[in-house]
């Protein structure tokens, strides 16, 4: 049974004191990317990708303002990878963000790479709106994480928490220790096999692979061991795949102060609910008595899937153990439906004002259809994303005056060029019967709008700026639910490339992704790609300057650009014509044939010896032995947390 012991909590709560040593420092960690075996769950052991030989793979920590390097080796020897730090906004370090074929090429079997950034944002004006003077940064604290974002590939286990600490946080009296809690999906599966069939005309709805386990910590039964009368801040994310996650802690409410790296004016819950991609912190006291154990859950939100196999535990439970003594009790059944606290209604702690008269208004409808592959895709405005032959990035970078041109990028990477400093909207109809959890990178965003299920499409509902909050939520992942809308607001005042996509990852690798191109002139002057980032388009042969299509020469012909199937043909073809005639002479011969079959005359003997053999045949099925259950011991997964990290 997986747990946190006395002693590697002490040694974390060392390491979590210590990072708020004054003045910046330069944080590195040397990570070698490779295969290991493990289980998880207890039930299937697979290769997953580790860090240092280790799985978990290590929780990144720094502190605000500091500088991070990260040295990465991949050594998978079958996949190319890379890294994204998820929720940090990498001001003037665009070329640092991670996603394949957007603002990198991906890092090839055997070769290394260096991510270098320092964590700092820009700070917000009296009016809530960000200055761009450089000169008038704070720091990005909050609770984030970091996973591989090239080819749907960090489900395979490139995931893990990254948490950025503040000397200087409003909460630091409320609270005695911190604890990180990951919670997420698990597949037994590895993700290329998985992703070849759910991109295949075998799966023409488009259904989504179940996880086969949900997972604390990256293990089952995780024991929790806590303090009577002590209050802890938990830092929570779901780094998974797919399912969203209600949680809970029986006999315990909490505070939420922190979402997606935003502090929050306080707010109590007994329930929350993290999508994939989604972070909250908040605190939670423990009780004067150790007298007995509590459970805490998390449970997929089924809504998501397809199917629900019926051996499927949607459930994964550890316990805040008082006394380990004590037994460790299954959790109670929820009556009716899961409540969870609304993130609509929280407060940021700054108390940024509602972004008015936005510059900029992008609309973006979300339709799930099929193309003439037979395979399931996902759209943006009947636009489907195809990674371009060269990095976005490297093309407005390359491109001179012609970067503030969308056509440069290609129709497919379904790019919006915005101006510095702009206030953009960004409005998504969910024309789709499930939920996308959309996240932006690059930014926050003011989440100042989201209908209910079944809200239609925001331009039908007659909402205005008037019914909106003055002081909106903010975050960088959102919920939109099935047939709903939600509207999103931020200032461009960070040049870079960004994604904007549906976290799910299996909506990613079906194209529901969009590309924002930030300022380009203001990058040509201040990015210059290192040059082991080129050198990793260069054992790739992936191309490190030109248009969407490879193209250097002019950039206006995209002739050769990566492009997605064709639609499904409109009315009958040839093939489909012949098909239907063969179907028709079928079914009148088959009509033709029951006829005949049913006049014709049936023998008083014939009949009675029918009647008799069905009478004396043995109807009844053998019963069969159920299969005894087979106890199969949880694997503890040791954390890799401070493998080959140096602060200086």
């Amino acid at each position: 049974m997986a747990s946190i012991p006395t002693s590697r909590l002490s040694s974390l709560l060392l390491l979590l004191g210590s990072v708020a040593l004054a003045g910046a420092a330069t944080v590195t960690y040397d990570f070698n990317v490779s295969w290991v075996t493990a289980n998880p769950d207890g039930m299937a052991e697979r290769p997953t990708i580790g860090i240092n030989g280790q799985w978990p793979i290590p929780i990144i920590e720094a502190n605000v303002g500091d500088q991070l390097v990260v040295n990465v080796l991949n050594s998978l020897g079958d996949e190319s990878t890379s890294l994204h730090f998820h929720g940090l906004f990498m001001e003037g370090s665009t070329h640092m963000d991670g996603p394949s074929q957007v603002s990198q090429c991906p890092i090839p079997p055997g070769s290394s790479f260096t991510y270098n950034f320092t964590v700092c944002h820009f700070s917000p004006s009296s009016k809530g709106r960000y200055l761009s003077n450089s000169s008038q940064q704070i720091n990005q604290p909050g609770t984030y994480w970091y996973h591989s974002h090239t080819r749907g590939q960090y489900p395979d286990g490139l995931r893990g928490p990254m948490i950025i600490h503040d000397p200087k946080t409003p909460f630091k009296d409320r609270y005695d220790e911190e604890l990180v809690l990951s919670v997420s999906d698990w597949y037994h599966d590895r993700m290329p096999g998985l992703l070849k069939f759910f991109m295949s005309k075998a799966n023409p709805t488009g259904a989504e692979p179940v996880p086969n386990a949900a997972l604390f910590n990256e293990t089952q039964n995780l024991e929790v061991l806590v303090k009577p009368g002590k209050t802890y801040l938990f830092r929570m994310v779901n780094i998974g795949a797919f399912a969203g996650q209600y949680v809970w802690f029986e006999g315990h409410n909490i505070t939420i102060l922190e979402v997606d790296g935003i502090y929050t004016q306080p707010a109590e819950a007994s329930m929350i609910y993290l999508s994939a991609a989604q972070r909250c912190s908040f605190l939670l006291t423990t009780r004067n008595d150790t007298s007995e154990n509590f459970p805490f859950v998390a449970s997929m939100d089924t809504t998501l899937f397809d199917t629900l196999p019926e051996d499927l535990n949607y459930n994964v439970t550890g316990w805040l153990v008082y006394d380990k003594k004590e037994p460790l009790p299954e959790p109670a059944e929820i009556p009716g439906d899961f409540e969870p606290h609304d993130d609509m209604t929280l407060v940021p702690w700054d108390n940024q004002t509602l972004y008015t008269n936005p510059d900029q208004s992008i609309s973006l409808d979300v339709i799930m259809d099929n193309l003439n592959d037979g395979a399931n895709y996902a759209f943006f405005n009947n636009i489907t994303y195809t990674s371009p032959k060269v990095p976005t990035l490297y093309t407005a970078l390359s491109a001179g005056d012609l970067a503030t041109n969308p056509a440069v990028y290609g129709e497919y990477t379904h790019p919006f060029v915005l101006e510095k400093d702009q206030v953009v909207e960004i409005i998504v109809n969910n024309l789709d019967s499930g939920r996308h959890p959309f996240h932006l990178h690059g930014h926050a965003f003011q989440a100042v709008w989201r209908s209910e299920e079944e809200g239609g499409t925001f331009q039908d509902s007659g909402t205005t700026d008037a019914d909106f909050p003055k002081i909106p939520m903010r975050r960088d992942t959102l919920v939109l639910y099935p047939d709903g809308n939600v509207v999103l607001r931020f200032k461009a005042n960070n040049p870079g490339v960004w994604l904007f996509h549906c976290h799910i990852e299996w909506h990613v690798q079906s194209g529901l992704m969009a590309t924002f191109v930030e300022a380009p002139l203001e990058l040509q002057k201040t990015i210059e790609i290192p040059k082991d980032h080129l050198a990793a388009c260069a054992a790739d042969g992936i191309p490190s300057k030109g248009n969407a299509a490879g193209n250097a020469a002019d950039f206006l012909d995209l002739s050769g650009q990566n492009a997605p199937p064709g639609p499904v043909a409109k009315g009958f073809t040839t093939r489909g014509i012949i098909a239907l005639a063969f179907s028709c002479l079928s079914g009148i011969i088959g009509v033709i044939v029951i006829a005949w079959y049913g006049f014709a005359d049936i023998s008083p003997e014939t009949y009675d010896e029918a009647r008799h053999r069905i009478a004396e045949s043995d109807l009844v099925a053998p019963a069969v032995e159920e299969p005894v259950a087979q106890r199969v011991e949880t694997v503890p997964v040791v954390s890799g947390s401070g493998a080959g990290t140096s602060r200086t």
